[in-house]
C-alpha cells in the first residue's frame, strides 16, 4: 500500500520508511513558530525546562504580528518579552517593526518554507504552508515551548481526505470560494484531525495566493493540515523567495484515503459565509439585502498582492458608500511597497479607504477596525465566530476580495457583477 504526501513527510521526519494513519510518532521539526500572543507562554515553558540554549537559533521564528504597532501597555510588554528572549538566545528570525508582517504570509515570502518541510506553530493557521507541499500544523504554546528546547514533538498520523476540484472557474471566483464551498459541503467538523489533500484540474491552475488561502482555511474544516502537491508554480515561488529547494513529493497511486470528495468547480459562484460560522455558506447571489458598516481586505487569508490587485480592479474610479468604512491592510511590508508602486494604494485612497500597517489587525478583534454593537462587516478573513471582530452583538460575513470591494462600493453585500 502506498502513502499520501502527508504520510511521506511524516515518515521522513520520524526516520521511518513508512507510517500509517493512527500511529503516534516522534518527529523532528524543521521550523518552530510563535507570535506575540502565543510566544510568551511558550517562552515561560521553555525556561521552566532549565535549558541553556534553544534547539536551533535559525529554526525558531518569532513574529509579533497581532498587536503591532503596539496598541496598549500589555501588548507592548508582550512584544518586549519576546524581543528580549530573542536577543538573549540569539534567535535569528525575530521580525521587528518595519520588517514584520502577518506570520503566515511573511514566512513563505522570506524563503523560510520549502516543500517537504515539517513546520509546527503556536497558531491554528500554521496549516497555510501546506500550499507549498509542506506539512504544517498548529499546537498550543506549551507544546511549542518544549519544541523550542528539543526540536521534536509527537504527532498522530492523520487519515487523509482527498478533495478533487475539476473545471474552469467562473469570473470573480477564487480559492477563497472553493474552500468556503467545501466548508458548506462538509462543515467545521467534517475533517477533524484529518489531512485535506487538494487535487484536480482546477487546483493545478490556481495561483499560489489561492493555494495559500485554501490551505490556511483547512483548519476551519477541523483539519490537522491542508496540503497541495508541489509543482512548477511551487518551484517558481520557492526559487523567487530564496528558499532551499526542498523535497517534491506526490501521493502514490495506491495511497489509501479515508474518503474522496469530487467537486465541479465550474458550477461555483462567489461564496459568502454568514454569521456566525465559516460553514454557514451561501452563494453571493442568494445573500439578500445585507447592508454593511465595514469592509475589510487583508489578513493571512487574503492580504497578498494578488488579492489587493483584484480588489483594486473592482474599486478603481469608484467611491466607498456613505456610512461604510473600508479598511485595507497589506500583509507584509513587501506587499505594501508593491501595492504603492502599482498604484493600488492610491486607488484605495481615492475611493475613501483607510490603509493600515502590515498586521493581523481587526481579524481577531485586535485593533484597527473593531466592530461596535449591532454593526455588520464583510471581510476577507477566515473566521466569523460570534464576537470575533469586536462586539458579541456584531456580525461578520466572509467573502473573497472582489466581493468585499464591490460591497464597500454598494453599501451592501453584492457580487462584483452588479457593478
Amino acid at each position: 500500500m502506498g502513502m499520501t504526501i502527508t504520510e511521506k513527510i511524516l515518515a521522513i521526519h520520524s526516520g521511518r520508511d513508512r507510517v500509517s494513519p493512527g500511529e503516534i510518532i516522534q518527529v523532528k521539526v524543521d521550523l518552530a513558530l510563535a507570535n506575540d500572543i502565543t510566544a510568551p507562554l511558550a517562552i515561560k515553558v521553555f525556561e521552566e525546562l532549565g535549558k541553556k540554549e534553544v534547539f536551533d537559533k535559525e529554526r525558531i521564528v518569532l513574529v509579533p504580528d497581532h498587536f503591532v504597532p503596539n496598541k496598549d501597555i500589555p501588548s507592548a510588554q508582550q512584544v518586549k518579552f519576546v524581543r528580549d528572549f530573542a536577543k538573549r538566545y540569539g534567535i535569528k528570525n525575530f521580525f521587528e517593526l518595519g520588517d514584520v508582517g502577518i506570520e503566515h504570509v511573511l514566512l513563505p515570502e522570506k524563503g523560510l518554507i520549502s516543500p517537504g518541510d515539517l513546520i509546527i506553530g503556536a497558531d491554528s493557521h500554521t496549516c497555510t504552508y501546506g500550499a507549498l507541499g509542506a506539512f504544517s500544523t498548529g499546537v498550543g504554546s506549551t507544546d511549542l515551548g518544549v519544541i523550542m528546547a528539543t526540536g521534536e514533538t509527537w504527532l498522530r498520523v492523520p487519515e487523509t481526505i482527498k478533495v478533487i476540484f475539476n473545471g474552469s472557474l467562473k469570473r470573480w471566483v477564487y480559492g477563497k470560494d472553493l474552500i468556503l464551498y467545501l466548508l458548506k459541503e462538509i462543515g467545521t467538523e467534517g475533517a477533524i484531525y484529518k489531512a485535506i489533500e487538494f487535487a484536480g484540474s482546477t487546483i493545478k491552475e490556481l495561483s499560489m495566493a489561492d493555494r495559500f488561502t485554501m490551505a490556511n482555511m483547512a483548519v476551519e474544516c477541523g483539519a490537522k493540515n491542508g496540503i497541495f502537491e508541489p509543482d512548477e508554480k511551487t518551484r517558481d515561488y520557492v526559487k523567487k523567495a530564496g528558499a532551499k529547494e526542498g523535497i517534491y513529493l506526490s501521493s502514490d497511486p495506491d495511497a489509501e484515503y479515508e474518503k474522496v470528495i469530487e467537486i465541479d468547480a465550474s458550477r461555483i459562484d462567489p461564496q459568502v459565509a454568514c454569521p456566525h460560522s465559516p460553514d454557514n455558506v451561501v452563494s453571493v447571489n442568494e445573500i439578500g439585502n445585507v447592508k454593511i458598516d465595514q469592509a475589510f481586505i487583508g489578513s493571512c487569508t487574503n492580504g497578498r498582492i494578488e488579492d489587493l490587485r483584484i480588489a483594486s480592479q473592482v474599486i478603481k474610479g469608484k467611491k466607498v458608500a456613505d456610512g461604510v468604512r473600508l479598511i485595507v491592510i497589506p500583509s507584509t511590508p513587501k506587499i505594501y511597497k508593491e501595492a504603492i508602486e502599482e498604484g493600488i494604494i492610491s486607488t484605495f485612497l481615492d475611493a475613501g479607504a483607510v490603509i493600515g500597517p502590515p498586521c493581523c489587525g481587526p481579524c481577531l478583534g485586535g485593533h484597527m477596525g473593531i466592530l461596535a454593537e449591532g454593526e455588520i462587516a464583510v471581510s476577507t478573513t477566515n473566521r466569523n465566530f460570534k464576537g470575533r471582530m469586536g462586539h458579541p452583538e456584531s456580525k461578520v460575513y466572509l467573502a473573497n476580495p472582489a466581493v468585499v470591494a464591490a460591497s464597500a462600493i454598494a453599501g451592501r453585500i453584492i457580487s462584483p457583477e452588479e457593478l
